[in-house]
């Protein structure tokens, strides 16, 4: 009887002790480290980090890709997901080429899309052969902040919407269509069945998504490293270059303890604002 009440203990006891040593207690350590100073406490590594050039073009690059690419990310991939309910041949092979980015690692991504937007790149040599451009233009310098800044939103944008739609996919095929064929024998249209039906009982996978993708965001490194270089400096571009180059680990920890402070408001609010009736839960 005391062995099956311990079996789930036991089975769950090698996901905790990996947890704890690879993640809550770095975790831990990286945020003493952010708060202190010469052996004592203190704020020190925090106003340097706030006082560092580059900490405000961080920021608002930052949360500039994330508020244009996560929104969007959501709508393609609702998009996505409502036509793909809707295919009776092909589906799978429409799933595995909307998912194959998901294969691809950042800074491939990055990459393959520096070759694209470059002076030589395929973009300049299209509209070139358009007549479109007389000559090569620069789409990631720092004289080009606009363009660049649409560079890094399409890439991800590319890159990672494929992982908000495998969650909604996964959403949708759980949906009883009960529902829909109620609502339908009722005489709502399909823009009613879908905003007023399907979004809502998705809702728990929208959450999920936006979390994920959301928190994924705030994170972003090698696209932002791979497109723009200094030109375009995000918080975690910034953690790295304290780390590695100003050898400044204090404030390379306030960078990280910024960045998950920020990541887990943004997850906080998620569940506030998208909260899921206890009936619905059930």
């Amino acid at each position: 009887m005391r062995e099956s009440r311990a079996l789930p203990y036991l089975l769950i006891a090698p996901s905790v002790i990996f947890l704890v040593g690879l993640f809550l207690i770095p975790l831990a350590q990286t945020a003493v480290l952010a708060f202190q100073e010469n052996g004592g406490w203190g704020l020190g590594n925090v106003r340097r980090m706030a006082d560092d050039l580059n900490f405000q073009d961080a920021l608002a690059n930052t949360f500039k890709v994330v508020l244009l690419a996560v929104p969007l990310q959501l709508a393609l991939a609702l998009g996505m997901t409502m036509m793909l309910r809707k295919v009776r041949r092909g589906r799978d092979l429409l799933v595995w080429v909307w998912s194959i980015p998901l294969g691809i690692s950042d800074l491939a991504a990055g990459l393959v899309w520096l070759a694209i937007l470059t002076d030589q790149g395929w973009l300049n040599s299209v509209l070139f052969q358009l007549g479109l451009i007389s000559q090569p233009q620069a789409w990631l310098t720092y004289e080009t902040p606009a363009a660049l800044l649409a560079a890094i939103v399409v890439a991800e944008i590319w890159r990672a919407t494929a992982i908000v739609f495998v969650i909604l996919l996964a959403g949708v095929q759980l949906l009883p269509k009960e529902y829909e064929e109620a609502a339908e024998v009722f005489g709502a249209t399909p823009w009613q069945r879908f905003t007023r039906v399907t979004v809502p009982l998705l809702k728990p996978s929208i959450q999920t998504a936006l979390i994920l993708r959301t928190v994924l965001a705030f994170e972003m490194f090698a696209m932002a490293l791979a497109l723009g270089g200094r030109n375009f400096p995000v918080l975690v571009s910034e953690a790295f270059n304290a780390q590695y180059f100003s050898q400044d680990y204090g404030v390379a920890a306030a960078y990280a303890v910024l960045v998950m402070a920020i990541s887990v408001a943004a997850t906080l609010l998620y569940l506030v604002a998208l909260r899921t009736p206890a009936e619905q839960r059930s």
